[in-house]
């Protein structure tokens, strides 16, 4: 019986263990480089600037075309009313051709010159190609952004929810020293039932943290494409490299390197260059054509032949086409600069809020961080008043605000540090992901 019993004991054991092992756990960890670059790949942002970049490269190749040798084949049967004759004079009518007749060839035809139309038209798609390409950075740096912002709320919530724990914690002991006092008659009941309200308030308080934390993760979960109550693990953020930079090399590197400043500048001159090209449709083309042709005819003495053709085509009017089109791309060249003269100064403007952002966080850390020690020994000594019976209830209610206020305002002011420096980056036109991956 006892064998039995061991056996049955192991075979459960093992059973558990299967199950255990066949349950899909909803919980990973990851850390903020990791999520970068799960970000910055396969964003739906990011894959869309991807496709509109791949459409502008096709567009590049559609220009080029133009350079290559255009190839047709053809081929068609004709059905005529009358069979083609000739007045040949007193002999009456000959006939020139059969009235059904078949036809087949092939035509070939190159651009030979065009005064540079085309290598306008085909610079211009190069510009556009690499301002998406640039547009495609800045998408990537702006879901970088994004994301670290998302991923330290996260680590923020967490923290308050710790501090909104402790002071629950804190307010436990605080009421368990109220009761032992109040049972040996050294406080009244009002002592009993404030310290039983401040409690329940921080269980409120407790909780409308966890919330917050929820609803940080949640928002974590769509940008890393996760299902809403995945629960992730999150190690804490490194700083990023190379951030300590005064204003004004801030305000000249962001003027230098921000990608869409960069992707206006291509996109202006891919303007300038379409204008040249339809400019340049007003001028003459050379061109070349050849190829052969069979035409089914018993009455001629070669059916099929062979033909070259040099010619020049001039496009003398276009009903007006093309001073409208140089028109609107004038506007447009117009329009393109007045937006790089905004972006011009909301890029400025970005910079300068970071940077004060940055320098007024990092000041705000360094006196909270001595405040909380300070609250901490001012809650100390309270509590240890009013368990020798010299304090009040309310000296260590109060106590106990202020030192959740000072950790509080402590990781408020940890955690905007950290976003103004992303921010900072971001402003500044730094690779976000190349600044986070090699830091500590």
């Amino acid at each position: 019986m006892k064998v039995q019993r061991k056996r049955n004991s192991f075979l459960a054991a093992l059973v558990l263990i299967g199950l255990l092992s066949a349950t899909p756990f909803t919980s990973y960890g990851i850390t903020l480089q990791e999520g970068l670059q799960i970000v910055t790949k396969g964003s739906r942002e990011v894959l869309k600037a991807i496709e509109e970049e791949n459409q502008a490269e096709a567009k590049l190749w559609q220009s080029r075309s133009y350079w290559l040798p255009q190839v047709e084949l053809y081929g068609y049967q004709t059905y005529l009313r009358y069979q083609p004759e000739a007045k040949f004079g007193p002999f009456g009518p000959v006939p020139m051709s059969e009235k059904e007749f078949l036809t087949y060839g092939f035509k070939v035809s190159q651009l030979v010159y065009d005064f540079g139309s085309i290598y306008s038209s085909i610079s211009a798609s190069k510009e556009e190609l690499r301002a998406k390409r640039f547009i495609t950075t800045s998408v990537r740096n702006t879901m970088a952004l994004e994301f670290i912002k998302r991923y330290l709320g996260v680590l923020e919530a967490e923290k308050l929810l710790e501090v909104a724990e402790g002071q629950r914690k804190a307010y436990e002991e605080h009421l368990a020293d109220a009761r032992a006092m109040y049972e040996n008659g050294l406080v009244t009941k009002n002592d009993l039932l404030q310290a039983e309200v401040s409690l329940a308030e921080a269980e409120q308080e407790r909780i409308n943290a966890e919330n917050l934390l929820r609803i940080k993760r949640a928002a974590l979960n769509v940008i890393l494409k996760s299902p809403p109550d995945e629960e992730i693990t999150l190690v804490e953020a490194p700083s990023p490299m190379d951030i300590d930079i005064s204003l004004e090399e801030a305000y000249k590197r962001a003027t230098e390197a921000r990608p869409e400043l960069i992707a206006l500048r291509h996109r202006i001159e891919a303007l300038k260059l379409q204008k040249s090209a339809v400019k340049r449709q007003f001028l003459p083309k050379l061109y070349l054509a050849g190829g052969y042709e069979y035409q089914q005819n018993q009455y001629m003495v070669h059916e099929g032949n062979w033909s070259l053709v040099a010619g020049l085509k001039v496009e003398l009017f276009s009903g007006g086409l093309r001073i409208a089109q140089i028109n609107e791309l004038d506007s447009a060249v117009r329009e393109a600069e007045i937006e790089e003269q905004r972006l011009r100064e909301e890029i400025k403007l970005q910079v300068k809020s970071a940077y004060l952002s940055l320098h007024s966080a990092r000041h705000k850390l360094t006196v909270s961080e001595k405040a909380v020690a300070q609250a901490e020994e001012n809650y100390r000594l309270h509590r240890l008043r009013y368990k020798e019976g010299v304090g009040t209830s309310t000296d260590v209610t109060d106590a106990l605000v202020m030192l959740k206020a000072q950790k509080t305002n402590y990781y408020r002011a940890l955690y905007d540090a950290k976003r103004a420096e992303a921010e900072l980056l971001y402003a500044i036109g730094a690779d976000l992901v190349y600044s986070y991956t090699g830091a500590t």
